[in-house]
């Protein structure tokens, strides 16, 4: 038998041929443990972050219930002095022009010159509505923004 029979000579290449490919099937299945490892690696952190970034949630929505609530607090008690009359809400008027003039040497009184309108409960209840509708969504805006700056920086 000589080595430059073609039946060795095949029988050599299919060994190689069987061992490369027996190769590649093992190098696929090491990458594929390794990408499984990272994939897992990487899912534990990002619920990690998830749940840190839920407990940034948890606790500006917490912050915002209780600021919130005082606020409805002072506002409830803004309206209960309007409607009972202790508090009065006023209106910086002009002055409308009098033909009469005062005397020279008539001197004010009050240190008070401006002049004003108060205003009715309707009116004023309205104003309140407004105001107190657009803090409320000015103390969501800047707890919005803190809650994001607090979750970008602390990835």
């Amino acid at each position: 038998m000589s080595l430059f029979n073609p039946w060795v000579i095949l029988s050599l290449i299919c060994a190689f041929l069987g061992f490369g490919y027996e190769s590649y099937l093992i190098g696929i299945k090491h990458e594929e443990n390794r990408q499984q490892l990272e994939i897992a690696a990487l899912n534990a952190e990002a619920r990690d972050t998830e749940q840190r970034m839920a407990a940034v949630a948890q606790t500006y929505a917490q912050t915002l219930r209780k600021t919130n609530d005082v606020a409805k607090i002072k506002e409830t008690r803004l309206r209960a002095d309007i409607a009972s009359g202790e508090h009065k809400l006023f209106v910086s008027i002009k002055a409308p022009d009098c033909p009469i003039q005062a005397a020279a040497d008539a001197t004010i009184t009050s240190g008070n010159t401006e002049t004003r309108a108060e205003l009715n409960r309707g009116i004023a209840e309205a104003l309140i509505n407004i105001t107190s509708r657009g803090d409320q969504a000015i103390r969501q805006l800047n707890v919005c923004v803190d809650q994001y700056e607090t979750m970008r920086n602390a990835k």
